[in-house]
């Protein structure tokens, strides 16, 4: 599966699945892009993203660990 910026829930169970301990409100935006650009299947540009992507995804993210 290819996962690019667009997909913000597909990312956020990718995250939780990856990191399920860590609260996505404490990850600054600049290791939440590190973390989704090293995802397996990430094949977006690194630097098409912006602040509203990451905060969609960080949200959705929070969704998930919410959830558990």
């Amino acid at each position: 599966m290819s996962l690019t910026w667009r997909d913000a829930e597909e990312i956020a169970i990718a995250l939780s699945e990856r990191y399920p301990d860590t609260d996505p409100l404490t990850v600054r935006f600049t290791d939440l892009h590190h973390q989704v650009t090293e995802l397996p299947g990430f094949s977006d540009d690194p630097k098409a993203s912006n602040e509203s992507i990451l905060e969609a995804i960080q949200m959705a993210w929070l969704d998930e660990y919410r959830d558990r």
